[in-house]
C-alpha cells in the first residue's frame, strides 16, 4: 500500500509503500476510504509531543472498509465501513481500565502514534476499538466525527450543564460540537482569531449567537467554555468569561505555556480541567447522537499524497472545518 510516513519530527511526511500485514486475532484489516487530518497529527509533525513511534503512519480519523478479519472478531464483517480512532488499545487490567476510564491507560497505544494510522491505502487495528459509523454520513464526511467529534463530545460532556457555552478556536472539534450544543438548546458563544472575520460568519451560520475575537469578552457570563485552540493564553482569558461556579476544558492533546494569571480568576469554585484522549463509551454516545442528531461538516478535500500541503493548510489557520485526505 501507499503511505504518508513520519520519519522524523519536523522533517514533514513522505511518500513510501508498505506491506500491510494479515490480521492477527481480533484485528481487522481495511482499505482506508478518508482519513481526517487533526491538529493532534500536526503536533506530532512538528515535533511537540513526546515518544512517537518512528517511522510511523499518522492519522487516528480514518474511515474504512473490511477487507479481511481475524479470528474472534464477530462485529466487523468484510465488506463493512468502520471507524479507527485514535485509542488503539489498552491493557484492560490496571487501574484506570477497571474503573471505566481507559482513555488514562499507561500502557495505552494510539492510533497514528504508536501504530500505523490512516494516512494511508489500508490499515490494521484492533477492532474491539473500531467504532460503527451511522449510514447517513458519507465518507470524508464521516471522518471528523471519528477525532474532532469525539473529542468535542468528551469536553462538551465534561463541561457540565450550560445554559452559555463559549467555545475558544473553532475548527474542526468546535464546528462540530456547536451544532451538537444547539440542537441541545444551548447558547453558543464563539471565539476566532482576532481579524477572522470569516471565522465569524462561519460560527453565526452554525448557530452561535455571538462570535468575536477571543481577546474580546462576551457580552454575558458563561457557563462553560471549551478550549480546543492550542494557546494558553486563552486559559486565563476563558476563566475571566465564566460566571462563578463555571468550567473551563482544555481539549486538545498540546498546547502552548499558560501565563501566570491572578488567583481571583480561578476562586468563586471555578474548575479548569483538561481532557485526555477518549474511551469506547464516548465513541458509542456520540455516534448515537450523531445519527439522530444530524451534524452538518465542511470538508476539504486533499488526495492522499498531499498530506502535507492538508497540515500546512491547518497550520496557517487556512481551514474552516476539517481537512479530510481521500486516497
Amino acid at each position: 500500500m501507499r503511505a504518508m510516513i513520519l520519519s522524523r519530527p519536523r522533517g514533514g511526511l513522505h511518500s513510501e509503500t508498505l506491506n500491510l500485514p494479515a490480521p492477527a486475532a481480533g484485528q481487522v484489516r481495511g482499505r482506508v476510504l478518508a482519513c481526517g487530518v487533526c491538529r493532534t497529527d500536526l503536533h506530532l509533525v512538528d515535533g511537540e509531543l513526546p515518544g512517537p513511534n518512528l517511522p510511523i503512519v499518522p492519522g487516528h480519523e480514518a474511515v474504512a472498509v473490511a477487507e479481511e478479519v481475524g479470528e474472534r472478531v464477530e462485529h466487523i464483517r468484510p465488506g463493512q465501513r468502520y471507524g479507527v480512532p485514535w485509542l488503539g488499545w489498552t491493557c484492560g487490567e490496571c487501574r484506570y481500565c477497571s474503573e471505566g476510564r481507559e482513555n488514562l491507560c499507561d500502557s495505552a497505544q494510539f492510533t497514528g502514534y504508536h501504530r500505523h494510522g490512516g494516512y494511508a491505502e489500508g490499515i490494521l487495528a484492533e477492532a474491539r476499538y473500531c467504532v460503527p459509523i451511522p449510514d447517513s454520513y458519507s465518507d470524508a464526511h464521516a471522518a471528523p466525527l471519528l477525532c474532532a467529534g469525539l473529542i468535542g463530545y468528551r469536553s462538551w460532556k465534561l463541561a457540565g450543564p450550560a445554559e452559555r457555552l463559549g467555545i475558544y478556536g473553532f475548527g474542526a472539534a468546535a464546528h462540530i460540537v456547536a451544532q451538537v450544543a444547539v440542537a441541545q438548546n444551548q447558547k453558543v458563544y464563539a471565539f476566532v482569531r482576532p481579524g477572522d472575520e470569516k471565522g465569524e460568519a462561519f460560527a453565526r451560520d452554525l448557530g452561535a449567537v455571538w462570535a468575536g475575537p477571543s481577546s474580546r469578552r462576551p457580552p454575558r457570563e458563561l457557563d462553560a467554555a471549551l478550549i480546543f485552540a492550542p494557546v494558553g493564553d486563552l486559559i486565563p482569558a476563558a476563566l475571566a468569561a465564566v460566571r462563578k461556579g463555571g468550567t473551563v476544558v482544555c481539549g486538545g492533546i498540546h498546547m502552548s505555556e499558560i501565563p501566570a494569571f491572578p488567583y481571583e480568576l480561578l476562586w468563586g469554585e471555578r474548575v479548569l480541567r483538561s481532557v485526555a484522549n477518549l474511551t469506547r463509551t464516548d465513541a458509542e454516545e456520540f455516534m448515537s447522537l450523531a445519527e439522530a442528531t444530524p451534524i452538518s461538516m465542511r470538508v476539504t478535500h486533499y488526495p492522499l499524497a498531499e498530506a502535507n500541503a492538508a497540515l500546512n493548510d491547518l497550520r496557517a489557520g487556512r481551514l474552516a472545518g476539517a481537512a479530510v485526505l481521500v486516497p
